[in-house]
């Protein structure tokens, strides 16, 4: 199934996408949060898709996150080889791990605000993990694979004079406002034959700067929610960004990093696209 979130800021209700169509499922379902995916909910949204009678969302209402705001967003560093290579870092031999606001989740079309005074806000096209059923010290990949209740993009952009010069933890770098943008659409694990086998796209103003395959990861997503599992408790709903492949502003020589009005244009094979304008955040 395809899982959306339709509405403004606040005030986003479930909806699902059939055949190219968005159905509103918000009179059975309240939410797709923890309770959800910890219930019945999947069975009984399954149940209302079959039914086949419910209301159509109208064109033009915003898409927001097809999640709320995860307890946690969990990320992943150098996880692709050509990234690690532009980035002049080594291949990890183990996954590197930092976290992002949860905060920092918005809708797949919001505008992405840039920080006063940013000179090297930059962009990394990603597929997300979305938690289906609490993770604490998983016994292999394959009890991983069967607690993924999802995949869906993620931009997890960045502002990498935050993350790199001025010192710390990367979460500086990685926080700022609007600083994911996530959707449209949640695709169930059930209906993603691999996740290893999608090819991803991004563009800015209209000139393709990444192009990869989630095949290209160093680690793959059930290792990673395994490993993950291992150091932490991932509950319902959290969101795990499993990195980036090469592409990115900062890999350039020179670096080509994000201005106000600039357009982001994402996409992932099976799990739809993103289009961000750049904006200059309002103090």
């Amino acid at each position: 199934m395809r899982l959306m979130r339709v509405g403004e800021p606040g005030l986003e209700r479930p909806a699902v996408e059939i055949d190219g169509g968005v159905f509103d499922v918000s009179a059975d379902v309240s939410e797709y949060d923890r309770a959800f995916w910890e219930g019945d909910g999947l069975d009984r949204l399954a149940g209302l898709v079959e039914s086949g009678d419910l209301p159509p969302v109208a064109d033009g209402v915003r898409v927001g996150a097809p999640i709320p705001t995860p307890s946690k967003v969990v990320c992943v560093g150098l996880n692709y080889r050509d990234h690690a290579r532009e980035a002049g870092a080594d291949i990890p031999t183990e996954p590197i791990i930092f976290f992002k606001a949860p905060n920092t989740v918005v809708g797949p079309q919001d505008d992405v605000l840039i920080p006063p005074g940013s000179e090297k806000t930059d962009w990394e096209v990603e597929l997300a993990v979305v938690i289906g059923a609490r993770c604490r010290y998983l016994r292999d990949e394959a009890d991983a694979a069967g607690r993924i209740a999802g995949y869906a993009i993620s931009n997890d952009v960045s502002e990498r004079a935050y993350q790199m010069e001025r010192g710390g933890q990367w979460v500086k770098g990685k926080s700022c406002e609007t600083f994911n943008p996530l959707g449209p659409v949640l695709v169930t694990a059930d209906d993603v034959a691999d996740p290893q086998a999608l090819a991803m796209r991004l563009a800015v103003n209209g000139v393709e700067r990444q192009a990869s395959s989630t095949a290209e990861m160093i680690f793959g997503v059930h290792h990673l929610v395994w490993y993950l599992s291992q150091f932490m408790v991932l509950e319902p709903g959290d969101l795990v960004n499993t990195g980036t492949p090469a592409g990115v502003g900062l890999g350039f020589d020179p670096p080509v990093y994000l201005r106000a009005g600039d357009v982001m244009e994402l996409s992932i094979d099976g799990l739809g696209s993103q289009r961000q304008v750049c904006r200059d955040a309002q103090v």
